[in-house]
């Protein structure tokens, strides 16, 4: 409706037998949570079946070609045709994300202070022990 907020806005109701829209960024997450599930490639077609949801086959091709071209995902030349796998194991990934996160902010200490202070204790633990603290 031109002229009107998002807020005015009425919601539009979901359709009957219809799964929920899913973000762009989410459906990349479930993908590369889907290939690092397994060790070996998987093609558009065996990603899509793993995902269910009536999830269409061209979405999943979409969403893979995002990925290759963000260079999260690597096209198998040997082998099957068309299959793909990660580029970075899933902590690799998450490390470099958190690199990025941090070198985009203003203020990188800061973000790392907020960072720590929401970590669980054996989080805390874990992360002492990688910086050589042992503390009790």
């Amino acid at each position: 409706m031109a002229g009107t907020s998002p807020s005015e806005r009425p919601e539009r109701p979901e359709l009957p037998g219809r799964p929920e829209r899913r973000s762009a960024g989410a459906l990349e997450s479930e993908v590369l949570a889907t290939l690092w599930a397994t060790e070996d490639p998987l093609s558009p077609a065996e990603i899509q079946d793993r995902l269910g949801d009536g999830l269409a086959y061209n979405t999943v091709h979409t969403i893979l070609k995002r990925l290759y071209d963000k260079g999260l995902v690597l096209r198998d030349a040997g082998g099957r045709r068309g299959t793909y796998r990660p580029a970075k194991g899933a902590a690799e990934a998450t490390a470099e994300a958190m690199h990025q996160a941090l070198e985009r902010g203003p203020d990188p200490i800061a973000a790392l202070q907020h960072f720590v202070s929401g970590l669980s204790a054996e989080e805390e633990r874990a992360l002492r022990d990688l910086l050589g603290e042992n503390s009790p």
